[in-house]
């Protein structure tokens, strides 16, 4: 939830994002956050949601985002240390006897 000031000194409540959503999103699979994400960027560009609802799916499109990103940070961290271990494995080939 974020509070702002507006111009004639109003202060706004706005609901963002929800411990319920971060928890749905930190859960998700790479694919099912792609997906969200897509499906939340098509409801963004249809428009017609209130400021309320814009802001909280912006903040989803966030963490979905993230979240697809650190998985495949995880992926290729996992792909860089298996080709790094068989390259190693291929320098020591037949130096054993």
């Amino acid at each position: 939830m974020s509070t702002n000031t507006t111009d004639n000194g109003e202060t706004v409540t706005m609901k963002g994002m929800t411990e319920e959503d971060k928890a749905r999103v930190d859960a998700m699979s790479y694919e099912d956050a792609r997906d969200q994400l897509a499906k939340i960027v098509k409801q963004l560009e249809h428009g017609g949601m209130s400021l309320e609802d814009s802001l909280r799916y912006w903040q989803i499109g966030e963490a979905l985002a993230d979240r697809a990103q650190a998985l495949l940070s995880e992926v290729r961290s996992q792909l860089d240390a298996a080709r790094d271990k068989q390259q190693a494995g291929a320098e020591h080939a037949g130096t054993q006897r």
